[in-house]
């Protein structure tokens, strides 16, 4: 990176981002180069983003072909990809309706509003507290940093939106007691990917269904961030057999091409009508051309076997340092995504890691996480781990 880009970059783009001295300028599946020439093994995705890795052939050719065609003409009007897209979400999951939008936080806001909207149309007025969960991550729109779980990201925004109660996670008495006639909906991911990559324990989300159930309440899963293969199954909910009434997705949904979505079954998404909630740039011709062609990709079986077999693979390789370094407390993950936590910082191994040509990232401050491109290779993950050994033998 060039001292005159950073200087610049610096004087006129918002610094709500502590970035890396360097500047990226080319990719391709699990490599990224920056403008030196220097090559990176990628094991961040863009934050679990893109999930074919960069730049693949099919989706860059789709993107192309449809910008000659049509880019964006509205909601006002039909577009075919959007529908096909819409088509295949619903087939693929337990959903009847898709909303389209432009991000998570957006496809989060949505279902906070439709779980208001329904709830006001069958139980009145007063029914729409959510419960959400400690360490949780929504979004950053007002509304989704309310309903997120975690004050460092909530403060200095106060007073946050009223209606949201916060109980730990994988508890589910916890919920129960939170429950009151005021709730209409619960808001849980399935793993939590920002709270440090927790894994609820087997049963949660199944006992989190019958309750939501029993007490009339909805249940919304937010998949952002595990959602489209990034757990060995097209849907992290697919793990334990449930379905919600609600679900969010976004991140590697088109594959680097900003777009949200909304799913829900038919008697909530009535709740819904014309005018009730919009978007101008959601479900746009190119956006959702590029992810039809990324779903259609990931959802096949064999290339979802290969995320469970370099899952393990990823998680056995990585298991092996909480033996060889006492600063490694936990390894845990499911799929392409797993979390490592250390008992000091990892910002340090972030950085020592970059200058040896690996990308990673860390959450919580002491927790290394891993999210490479669902098409990564243990040639990939050896070449990993053979640089965090190197930088952990060097830190210690």
């Amino acid at each position: 990176m060039t001292d005159e880009l950073k200087k610049l970059c610096d004087s006129v783009i918002f610094a709500t981002y502590a970035r890396e001295s360097i500047t990226f300028v080319k990719g391709s599946g699990c490599r990224l180069w920056d403008d030196k020439g220097k090559e990176y093994l990628d094991f961040v995705a863009g934050i679990a983003v893109c999930n074919l890795g960069h730049c693949p052939e099919n989706v860059s050719q789709v993107i192309c072909d449809q910008a000659r065609k049509l880019v964006h003409v509205s909601n006002l009007y039909y577009t075919e990809p959007q529908v096909q897209l819409a088509r295949e979400l619903v087939n693929c999951s337990f959903a009847d309706r898709v909303f389209f939008c432009n991000s998570g936080a957006e496809a989060n806001e949505a279902a906070l509003k439709l779980a208001r909207k329904y709830s006001n149309e069958h139980f009145g007025s007063g029914r729409f507290h959510v419960i959400t969960m400690k360490n949780s991550f929504h979004g950053r729109t007002l509304a989704t940093l309310s309903a997120t779980g975690q004050e460092k990201v909530q403060k200095g925004f106060e007073p946050l939106v009223e209606g949201f109660t916060y109980v730990p996670y994988d508890s589910i008495e916890a919920v129960e007691r939170a429950i009151t006639d005021k709730t209409c909906a619960v808001l849980v991911e399935p793993i939590q990917g920002e709270g440090g990559v927790r894994i609820p324990s087997e049963g949660y989300l199944k006992e989190l269904r019958a309750l939501c159930s029993e007490k009339n309440v909805l249940l919304i899963f937010d998949e952002v961030q595990v959602g489209m293969g990034r757990t060995g199954k097209l849907f992290a909910y697919e793990h334990e057999g449930v379905e919600p009434d609600i679900m969010t997705l976004a991140k590697a949904l088109a594959n680097g091409l900003p777009i949200g979505a909304m799913l829900a079954k038919e008697d909530i998404a009535e709740a819904f009508g014309p005018g009730s909630h919009a978007t101008t740039f959601g479900g746009t011709p190119l956006v959702t051309a590029a992810a039809l062609e990324t779903l259609r990709t990931i959802n096949r079986p064999e290339f979802l076997e290969h995320v469970n077999r370099v899952g393990l693979y990823l998680l056995e390789r990585l298991s092996s340092f909480k033996e060889k370094y006492e600063f490694v407390k936990e390894i845990r993950g499911r799929g392409l995504i797993v979390g490592m936590e250390l008992t000091c910082s990892g910002q340090p191994v972030v950085k020592k890691c970059l200058e040896y040509g690996v990308v990673i990232n860390c959450i919580q401050d002491n927790i290394i996480r891993f999210t490479p491109p669902l098409i990564v290779e243990q040639k990939d993950i050896d070449r990993l781990t053979e640089i965090l050994d190197r930088v952990f033998e060097e830190l210690s």
